[in-house]
């Protein structure tokens, strides 16, 4: 029987999307609404407004006047404080309602969306942990380095209007790496969803209305690219761009940006390698761990998954063989299903881009599984088959391009210099993993390798780490106090103690 999520459309209430400007939902001006299809099945589920660039100018300056009036930019610490724990407590309490929607959306399985990284737990964290910085704000007093008595201090304070770009692909996570730290700043926020993972971002927005957020300091457009987000980033009045997606879309903001020195923060994706060195403390779940990051959940459409895999030799059959059996494993089909552990590819064209890729790697590696799109029941879905490429030179455009597929690049190596010069060598530097049961090498090569974030026999999300990249992987960072500073400009005082200050 072909799939169908209809059922599941009915059971969660599923109803038209709206915009969120200035504490009111409502249609766009003009009307114009975006139909979903479903990832997995091909099927239209729902529709939302697309904003126009009449809509966008609402919402910033609604956000604009909000912040001006200063309720809540310069609130007491305590109001943010309550607010943001009050939300969190909230998305915890509608998980499973959030989960139920992000299927709709993305069609992630129910089964990965309950995972910590990918959570609504990982997000209410996210916020409780930025709650914790409201009242740290803090600048310096320092003493005078020359001129008469005087005091000179610092401030930290909220940098003003900003415009948050959430991905499709982890809608729960990156909506708090957003929003909580500028909420926490004493920001305020115009938020576009991904018109591909629209209506859980619907629901959380509601949500912060419940528990108490003021009209206008967050507001929500949703709709493509283009107009909506083209004229989110050029608009003259919005401080700060906080992205998250593509390198493509990342380098036109940086360009827009430059009009009027908008504040950029960007993660932009990788080519994340996994080292494993013949002393791995088990290379079969090294292999295991690393096939299952490029195919499990979402099937490689993740900026940090390690879709290179560094192998030596020594242990390089050894690590294909358990690849291959973790391959084995993955299931595909109705996100509903707690037996479904990994999730269609987002749309027909990234489909048609991945197979593209595979169709280049069949010229460049030796393909050990996979490379089929999946048919039978999951025609109308846009699945594909777990796929690893073996003996890839690291020059190779699977090994070089991010393909965002469940699509793993295999290259040997002999030495743990040659392992370093091969990870680094890419445009790219988000993350990496290293494998391997000597603390000394694991120390000496995570410290060589240029990237963001390295797990060491392992890896996880956590609130309170920093989290982006290096080179071409983005700009900034976030998770932790580097992004709540990063939603805030320092400003210097010069106090006079006697007459003057000079």
């Amino acid at each position: 029987m072909t799939l169908t999520v209809q059922p599941h459309r009915e059971s969660v209430g599923l109803k038209a999307g709206q915009l969120f400007i200035d504490g009111q939902w409502g249609p766009a001006r003009d009307g114009a609404t975006w139909p979903h299809h479903h990832p997995a099945t091909g099927e239209a589920i729902g529709e939302f407004a697309v904003a126009s660039a009449a809509d966008v100018d609402d919402a910033v300056a609604a956000a604009r006047r909000a912040f001006d009036s200063g309720a809540w930019s310069y609130s007491r610490a305590t109001v943010r404080i309550q607010l943001l724990h009050r939300y969190a407590n909230l998305l915890r309490e509608h998980a499973d309602e959030l989960r139920a929607l992000q299927a709709l959306d993305n069609g992630v399985p129910l089964s990965f969306g309950a995972i910590y990284a990918t959570s609504v737990g990982a997000a209410a964290d996210v916020f409780d942990h930025h709650a914790g910085w409201v009242d740290k704000i803090g600048g310096q007093t320092l003493p005078p380095y020359q001129g008469g008595d005087h005091l000179a201090m610092t401030f930290r304070e909220p940098i003003g209007v900003v415009a948050a770009i959430l991905p499709w692909n982890a809608p729960f996570l990156l909506f708090a790496q957003k929003i909580a730290p500028a909420l926490a700043a004493g920001c305020t926020v115009v938020l576009k969803a991904s018109e591909f993972a629209t209506f859980s971002v619907l629901r959380m927005v509601e949500l912060l209305g419940e528990a108490g957020l003021p009209a206008g300091v967050l507001n929500l457009v949703t709709g493509p690219g283009d107009p909506t987000g083209e004229r989110l980033i050029t608009h003259p009045d919005v401080d700060k761009v906080s992205f998250t997606g593509s390198r493509a879309v990342g380098k036109r903001i940086v360009e827009a940006s430059a009009g009027t020195l908008k504040r950029v923060s960007l993660e932009l994706g990788g080519k994340s390698p996994a080292l494993v060195f013949q002393d791995a403390p088990n290379v079969g779940l090294a292999a295991m761990t690393t096939m299952g990051a490029v195919t499990m959940g979402l099937s490689g459409q993740a900026c940090v998954a390690n879709t290179r895999a560094l192998v030596h030799r020594d242990v390089y059959e050894e690590f294909l063989g358990a690849a291959q059996g973790m391959a084995g494993m993955i299931t595909y089909g109705d996100p509903f299903d707690p037996g479904v552990i990994s999730s269609p590819l987002i749309n027909a064209r990234q489909l048609e881009r991945v197979l593209g890729y595979i169709e280049k790697g069949k010229t460049e590696g030796r393909l050990v599984t996979g490379g089929e799109r999946l048919g039978g029941d999951l025609a109308n879905g846009n699945f594909v088959q777990p796929t690893i490429f073996a003996d890839v030179d690291n020059s190779a455009t699977i090994a070089q391009e991010e393909i965002f597929g469940p699509v793993l690049a295999v290259v040997p190596f002999d030495t743990e210099e040659e392992a370093v010069a091969l990870a680094n060598d890419t445009e790219y530097g988000l993350g990496a993993g290293v494998f391997t049961a000597d603390v000394q090498r694991a120390f000496r090569v995570a410290r060589r390798l240029r990237v963001g974030t390295i797990g060491i026999n392992g890896f996880q999300v956590e609130p309170h780490l920093p989290f982006g990249g290096f080179k071409q992987s983005g700009l900034g960072r976030e998770g932790g106090q580097s992004a709540f500073e990063a939603f805030t400009e320092l400003k210097t005082v010069l106090m006079p103690l006697g007459e003057e200050l000079m």
